[in-house]
């Protein structure tokens, strides 16, 4: 693929990824292969600009993926993209980062896509939350489409989002009490599950993604 840099890259009219160094990018563009996509992975908010529809995956901390966004001058682009009513999709920490502010690495601020906060979780748990675990569709949206109630979906994470607004969680998984494990708004989707990593279900999350929630 191309990384969206030079005279030589393709029409980027298309899926693409935004690649700021996280060490998942690669798998989340393998799964969005296997369902027929051909998506982009690009560093350049140019190329950004012009995406039909953009995935922001992420694994990490708050702090040095807000840093990574910053420095690559990322974090505006993905406020202008969203902005634009195109779908957009956020995976993991791709999600934690639409919210305004993060309490990990000593407190950060995020994009601030929507009101609310990222927290660490509760006191008493095993942290990280790694494994599987049900999600509990709370909301309609087409990325549901194909995707029973109570599905279970991989998590990896310490810290999860706590809405300003309740209205925007579209699933919520239960650890020590429920949290917020997916929201959406209009044109935008996050899931605080790793879809790649998740199986067959994972794959029927992109193929409904890819065939109009995304596309």
């Amino acid at each position: 693929m191309s990384d969206g840099q030079g005279g030589g890259r393709r029409d980027p009219r298309g899926l693409v990824i935004v690649d700021y160094g996280a060490g998942n990018m690669r798998s989340v563009e393998k799964a969005f292969v296997a369902v027929g996509a051909d998506p982009e992975l690009t560093s350049d908010p140019g190329v950004v600009a012009e995406a039909r529809a953009l995935v922001l995956p992420g694994v990490g901390a708050a702090g040095q993926i807000m840093r990574a966004l910053k420095r690559l001058e990322l974090d505006e682009a993905v406020r202008e993209f969203v902005r634009s009513g195109r779908p957009f999709l956020g995976v993991c920490m791709g999600m934690q980062v639409l919210m305004e502010w993060s309490d990990e690495d000593g407190g950060q601020q995020c994009l601030g896509v929507f009101d609310g906060a990222v927290r660490r979780l509760p006191s008493g748990v095993k942290v990280p939350h790694m494994g599987w675990n049900a999600v509990r569709r709370t909301g309609d949206h087409p990325l549901w489409d194909g995707i029973p109630q109570d599905s279970y979906f991989y998590f990896v994470h310490s810290y999860a989002v706590v809405p300003g607004d309740e209205s925007i969680q579209r699933g919520v998984t239960d650890y020590a009490g429920p949290f917020a494990s997916a929201i959406g708004r209009d044109n935008v989707f996050g899931t605080q599950f790793h879809p790649e990593k998740s199986g067959r279900l994972g794959l029927t999350f992109y193929v409904y993604a890819l065939g109009g929630a995304l596309t």
